[in-house]
């Protein structure tokens, strides 16, 4: 069995070895829907729980095009724009509901989703570079983290030390989890009562209104 360090060791190794979708190997051109899952599954594959593991299936996707989160396929086929935003979908399902993401997404799909696909690409490619700069200092905040965890419940016997130190390093990270995830369900709250009222000033009066 894997000590507490070894498991944070092999963890730290993970995050560092994680893969994403960079913006130079976004196809410019329209991909089938196999080819956009074969596209996302050798893209995304380090993201994977476990081996069997699906990161997006066809069902996935057509779900995400009936509720509104990606636009509708032209001719059956998906373009730069739509690959872009499947993978923003891919990272933000894991904490936020469909919902919120829907409102998340839409002033990209309605402002930026265009035939000629840099406006989005180039919205895309300045996300990455920032998310790029955080990974050194996630990597140092996680080790910081773990150090912290080892020094909680020294005087428990050795048995159930360990499970407790792992235990509380997990609460950890948790908080920090559901205290992020509260701060975005705010502002995305925001979002969609901004984007209410701008409906509401868009609308066509009536004739009693007028």
């Amino acid at each position: 069995m894997k000590t507490n360090e070894e498991i944070v060791e092999d963890l730290l190794n993970r995050l560092k070895k994680l893969n994403y979708v960079h913006p130079k190997d976004i196809p410019d051109i329209d991909l089938y829907m196999d080819q956009v899952t074969t596209f996302m599954e050798q893209h995304l594959s380090t993201g994977r729980r476990r081996e069997s593991d699906k990161i997006l299936t066809k069902t996935m996707i057509n779900n995400y095009a009936k509720n509104d989160l990606l636009p509708p396929p032209v001719k059956k086929k998906y373009s730069k724009d739509h690959l872009i935003l499947l993978a923003f979908i891919y990272y933000f399902k894991g904490f936020l509901s469909i919902g919120d993401i829907q409102v998340l997404l839409k002033p990209l799909s309605s402002r930026y989703f265009s035939d000629d696909h840099d406006k989005l690409d180039r919205i895309y490619s300045e996300i990455v570079k920032i998310e790029k700069l955080q990974l050194a200092d996630l990597l140092k905040e996680v080790q910081t983290r773990f150090e912290t965890s080892g020094s909680t419940f020294e005087q428990y016997p050795e048995e159930d030390r360990d499970y407790l130190q792992l235990f509380s390093f997990i609460c950890m990270l948790s908080f920090d989890v559901y205290l992020k995830k509260q701060m975005i369900e705010q502002i995305i709250d925001e979002m969609r009562i901004s984007s209410s009222d701008k409906d509401r000033k868009d609308a066509p009066k009536k004739d009693s209104e007028k």
